[in-house]
């Protein structure tokens, strides 16, 4: 069972399992189930990439994106490989290196 501590946090999590997408995007046939989630779309009809990095000249629409890529520039490594112990800054880097294992 899950709990909310806010009414909206239950909604939201209503639409999960609903399928309604009340969220529909002005300029394509889009639609969401979180307002958020509409933002980060609108940003591919705007081209406007908000999140820029501080330590080069990339920037980027979605947070998600920014965040995979800071870890770039960082000693922060997440993903790791059960079959060696080696780390990699992104999911994409391990699942390329767990294929020398096989």
């Amino acid at each position: 069972d899950k709990a909310f501590s806010h009414k909206s946090g239950l909604t939201k999590h209503k639409r999960t399992h609903s399928g309604e997408k009340p969220y529909q995007c002005g300029q394509c046939e889009k639609a969401f189930s979180q307002n958020s989630n509409l933002l980060d779309h609108q940003r591919t009809h705007t081209g406007e990439k908000p999140y820029q990095c501080n330590h080069c000249d990339r920037s980027f629409s979605k947070k998600s994106g920014f965040n995979r890529h800071a870890r770039t520039h960082s000693v922060e490594k997440p993903y790791l490989c059960c079959q060696c112990d080696k780390t990699f800054s992104t999911n994409g880097e391990l699942i390329q290196h767990q294929r020398t294992h096989s």
